[in-house]
């Protein structure tokens, strides 16, 4: 069994099981202004396995499915099975707590202001993906189909803005530094992935 399917498995099991615990709920989601207070820090990554409802948690592990495994593997086939599997959790649990970071500074102060979500980490593992696989097609909803990289650079700067404006109840910073952290993170591990980035790019062709 994979890591990815494992993942999958444990956030499903603690997000269904938080829906109807609002205890839980509240010990575990991520908190700014709590953690500030009463140095709860184990919020940075328990906030990761929980989810606002079925709908947020669907998206979030069957992008992670859908991107995870080829990310997992290519770890795997990089550095041996141990070592992959350890850089593969370091790219999706590191993503969960550096995306939040930001969002830490942000309304560490704001006692209204409450967050959850495996966001950071799934983006991280989406921007890994795109590093190793820029053109490879990214189908939304299964009808429009666009390269990875070019895909990156919307998501980017959706995310980017929309963190600005803080216009609705979505951590959009938290998807956006997650996918930076998971693009860095992941060249930085895998250097060599950093030219064939730029050749696949450069050799990218419109297909009509």
């Amino acid at each position: 069994m994979s890591v990815t399917l494992i993942l999958i498995i444990i956030t499903v099991g603690i997000s269904w099981y938080a829906f109807s615990n609002h205890s839980l709920m509240e010990k575990w989601i991520f908190y700014p202004y709590t953690v500030n207070r009463d140095n709860s820090w184990h919020r940075f990554i328990t906030s990761g396995f929980l989810h606002a409802d079925f709908s947020h948690l669907f998206f979030n592990m069957f992008t992670l499915y859908f991107f995870g495994t080829n990310v997992e593997y290519t770890f795997i086939g990089n550095f041996g099975v141990v070592t992959g599997i350890l850089i593969y959790l370091l790219i999706y649990i590191g993503g969960i707590i550096v995306s939040d970071i930001p969002t830490y500074i942000k309304h560490r102060n704001d006692p209204g202001y409450r967050a959850l979500g495996a966001s950071g980490g799934v983006a991280s593992v989406v921007f890994s993906s795109i590093l190793f696989y820029p053109t490879a097609d990214i189908c939304l909803y299964a009808v429009l189909c666009i390269p990875g990289f070019i895909l990156g650079i919307l998501y980017l700067m959706y995310s980017y803005f929309s963190g600005k404006r803080m216009g609705d109840n979505i951590n959009h910073d938290a998807h956006f530094y997650g996918a930076v952290y998971g693009f860095v993170i992941s060249l930085a591990i895998v250097p060599q992935a950093g030219p064939y980035f730029i050749d696949q790019i450069a050799g990218w062709r419109l297909p009509f």
